[in-house]
């Protein structure tokens, strides 16, 4: 699988965390992939499912507005309704 090149942890929203804790919960984090208004996205090792998934992260600053943090919610869920036979 190509994997876009890692993007410089410093970039982004202003207001987040440098660098992520190697871990959270069941996700060991491999780096970043990219960043938006909303948060950013890593690459990380499910742990349970022993496979690589993308991680988004709301950023910080957005923690304390009820809608931005259902449009994180929202934006999680689209995928999630898709089905395809392979």
């Amino acid at each position: 699988m190509d994997v876009p090149p890692t993007l410089p942890s410093s970039s982004g929203p202003a207001d987040f965390p440098s660098d992520l804790p190697p871990e959270l919960g069941r996700y060991r984090i491999v780096r970043l992939l990219g960043m938006g208004g909303m948060g950013r996205v890593y690459l990380a090792d499910d742990t349970r499912l022993g496979r690589q998934v993308a991680l988004k992260v709301l950023a910080p600053s957005l923690l304390d507005r009820p809608e931005a943090r259902e449009r994180f919610v929202q934006e999680a869920r689209a995928p999630a309704t898709l089905q395809h036979p392979n």
